[in-house]
């Protein structure tokens, strides 16, 4: 039988509007969540007392800026190549950005995966070729296959600069902060992928706050903010995979190997929200060759993460909305980005501007 989405959509915002009894705020962690929330215009559909806020969920967004920095220093090292996304050649840094480090004589170059920085390290032997490794989960087990390539091929001019994020610390922590509220987690489908089901368990049980898994069409995830507000309803807080056709409940373990293989756990720091522990990744000592910060050690100081009057932490943390910063939709556009969420692809201000008040 062929299902109408319209008509599905419609049933779904009523049973939605029937369950609402009182002020309540849903956090969509991903950030290609954000965008298809936005796109679909869910917001304007939703009862008024029913927030569904933005969280950390763009690696673009949460990279701090001493990393920028960093990436910009090594760009301007003799013998030197930074190849990184292009996503993140616009995110301002301190004093900067990568475009502008390139604009200077940086040797900058854009990739799409980080098999595309091996190739060219393979290419140019006499340079040594640094991946800006930013992401979650989801990219990260692809990088640590990258670095495993590597040493068997013997290409020992390539390395990364690791700023990897991992999502469920990031969740505790946001979890844990009394000035926030947050009645239920949107999961990440993508991450969730890799992670499964069982790393957010944790979060439900001790902070008492349900999480669905969630998919990236419209009634996806309207299906799961019901089943969100079913668990509220009913008094549970339990993790439900609402995305069950991409995300295995225990997620890929052969992923999550090879990650492990290369990396561990660090505390990290990310943009507008501050050290979290453990919600990193650092090389382990077998793979240190391959960690830029040991191979091209370059001195930056301490620097600000973002610029006076710019909300992008409060932001990310859910705390507000990207059109309460002062700085959003005048100052800080897509063609002038004052923070990173007004940069990537996946930010929430960028979302926001793009798609109005629908986001």
């Amino acid at each position: 039988m062929t299902i109408d989405p319209h008509a599905a959509a419609e049933t779904a915002y009523a049973r939605i509007a029937s369950m609402v009894n009182g002020p309540l705020a849903f956090m969509e962690v991903c950030g290609t969540h954000t965008m298809a929330i936005g796109r679909a215009g869910l917001r304007t559909r939703l009862p008024d007392d029913l927030r569904l806020v933005s969280g950390p969920g763009c690696p673009v967004c949460v990279t701090p800026a001493v990393d920028i920095e960093r990436a910009a220093a090594l760009a301007v090292e003799p013998g030197v190549t930074v190849a990184t996304f292009g996503d993140l050649l616009r995110v301002p840094g301190a004093n900067g950005t990568l475009q502008e480090a390139r604009a200077r004589g940086g040797q900058v170059k854009v990739v799409y995966a980080a098999t595309e920085a091996l190739d060219l390290a393979e290419i140019e032997r006499t340079r040594t070729v640094v991946f800006v490794g930013i992401g979650f989960e989801t990219t990260t087990p692809t990088v640590a296959a990258t670095v495993l390539r590597a040493q068997s091929r013997g290409v020992h001019n390539f390395c990364v600069l690791p700023a990897f994020k991992l999502v469920p610390p990031a969740m505790h922590a946001l979890a844990s902060d009394p000035e926030i509220r947050i009645d239920g987690f949107l999961c990440p489908g993508h991450v969730s992928s890799i992670l499964g089901t069982m790393p957010y368990e944790p979060v439900a049980r001790e902070h008492r706050i349900p999480c669905v898994v969630a998919g990236f069409e419209p009634l996806e995830i309207l299906s799961a903010i019901e089943a969100l507000l079913l668990q509220l309803e009913e008094g549970r807080c339990e993790v439900e995979n609402r995305y069950a056709r991409a995300v295995p409940t225990q997620g890929n373990p052969a992923a999550r190997a090879i990650m492990d293989r290369v990396f561990v756990p660090c505390d990290a720091s990310w943009r507008g929200i501050g050290m979290l522990p453990a919600s990193g990744l650092a090389f382990r000592p077998e793979y240190a060759e391959f960690d830029a910060l040991e191979r091209v050690p370059v001195n930056v100081p301490e620097v600000e993460d973002l610029p006076a009057g710019c909300g992008c932490g409060d932001v990310m943390k859910g705390r507000i909305q990207p059109p309460e910063c002062r700085l959003f939709g005048h100052r800080c556009t897509p063609a002038r980005p004052v923070g990173p969420c007004m940069v990537s692809s996946e930010g929430a201000c960028a979302a926001w501007y793009k798609y109005g008040g629908g986001s």
